[in-house]
């Protein structure tokens, strides 16, 4: 059920049910992160592995600082600049956080959410949520509400429609448990502007254990089967095959549908349509989606990251 007026949902996550949220990257499965027993029905809904952790949200840093043991400065520093916004901090938790919040890990990934609507409900309930993506686990992010209710709309979820989300998608996630901080998972705020806040950083290969959310080798799939490809690359010789593209390249004659996602070349536009074009595509009885390199800049290397982790299932037909 999609709803404007947020009072139902206040009422809902009060008393331990799910609701789906807006958020700047995607729209979320909401729970109360601090009650265990209704976390656990964000895992049984999405169908997720007890041991993946969720994202905490939390209205502002002071209250994110209830949640951990030690907020070092680097963190401090990045979080004064960038929260609200598409940044996930990892970092000891408190016992008042649950295990099942956290996948079983003392440590907790937590951000402040860029969204009047959710973080006005944040407030409204007096507690952080744990809030994954509205979807069944390792397929496409929500970034309307109506790709919630496609998802779970028979199971009488409570949507916020809070519009379009404006990243398109997930957040970047940086790790400040080891001597070091480093990125476990590329998102909506690009490497550049985090270096040029910390210098360099390091980035976690795709074979690291999952100590965050995203970080599985594959996530974010269609039920078409998906092969990333550079634009020398062959095509396989399937019909009918759908393209995902930055802006169209010369000789597409062999794709049945194409899906541009910016004709002006603007990573930001890309990124915020990506998961709703890919929904397009996956839905037209494809054989076979293409999606061609994006450049690796930006939010690009966070849209490769993604389109590689859908591609995953796929690989073999490339």
């Amino acid at each position: 059920m999609i709803i404007k007026n947020i009072h139902s949902a206040v009422e809902a996550l009060k008393k331990g049910e799910l609701v789906g949220v807006p958020t700047e990257t995607v729209y979320g499965l909401a729970a109360d992160a601090l009650n265990a027993a209704a976390v656990a029905k964000i895992y049984e809904l999405k169908q997720r592995p007890l041991d993946h952790p969720l994202i905490v949200h939390a209205a502002d840093l002071d209250t994110a600082k209830e949640l951990v043991t030690t907020f070092p400065d680097s963190a401090l520093t990045l979080a004064q600049k960038f929260w609200p916004g598409p940044l996930t901090l990892v970092l000891p938790k408190k016992s008042v956080v649950p295990d099942i919040t956290t996948g079983g890990l003392n440590s907790v990934a937590i951000r402040v959410p860029e969204h009047p609507v959710t973080l006005k409900l944040i407030r409204d309930t007096g507690f952080p949520l744990a809030a994954p993506s509205a979807n069944p686990f390792g397929t496409i992010s929500p970034t309307t509400a109506e790709h919630v209710e496609q998802s779970f709309g028979k199971k009488g979820l409570i949507i916020i429609d809070g519009g379009p989300c404006r990243v398109g998608v997930e957040s970047t996630i940086i790790s400040f448990l080891g001597k070091e901080p480093c990125i476990l998972r590329l998102g909506g705020l690009s490497t550049e502007e985090i270096e040029a806040t910390l210098g360099p950083i390091a980035v976690v290969g795709k074979s690291a254990k999952s100590i965050a959310p995203g970080m599985l080798p594959q996530h974010y799939a269609p039920r078409t089967p998906l092969v990333l490809l550079n634009e020398t690359d062959s095509l396989p010789n399937l019909n009918p095959m759908g393209l995902l593209t930055l802006s169209s390249p010369a000789g597409c004659e062999r794709f049945q549908a194409i899906q541009e996602l910016s004709v002006t070349g603007n990573l930001q536009e890309a990124a915020t349509r990506l998961y709703g074009a890919m929904r397009i595509l996956d839905e037209m009885d494809l054989k076979l989606i293409v999606a061609y390199r994006f450049p690796d800049r930006g939010l690009g290397r966070a849209i490769n990251d993604r389109l590689e982790r859908a591609s995953q299932n796929s690989s073999r037909l490339a």
